[in-house]
């Protein structure tokens, strides 16, 4: 899968106008907005959909992380206690 990834970062000049080129043949002038407007709303209900997940789970985890941070207080006056009896 990273490979994949990898071969795109790689692409030159010649190789972007290409792919334009074959892209253009296969869907025409008047395809290729439509289908650049159609990838653009996909991308955007993805990012929304992912933005909608983090933040359910910050909704969901935020009491899990007050509850831990309030043990870690406790566990910290515990230690310094013990470390330093006369307080």
């Amino acid at each position: 899968m990273n490979s994949i990834i990898v071969l795109f970062l790689n692409l030159g000049g010649g190789e972007v106008v290409m792919i334009l080129l074959v892209v253009l043949l296969l869907f025409g002038g008047k395809g290729v907005p439509n289908l650049a407007k159609s990838l653009g709303k996909g991308i955007r209900e993805f990012k929304d959909a992912a933005n909608g997940l983090q933040k359910d789970l910050q909704d969901n985890t935020g009491n899990i992380t007050s509850t831990i941070q309030e043990h870690i207080q406790d566990v910290k006056k515990e230690v310094d206690r013990v470390s330093d009896p006369n307080k």
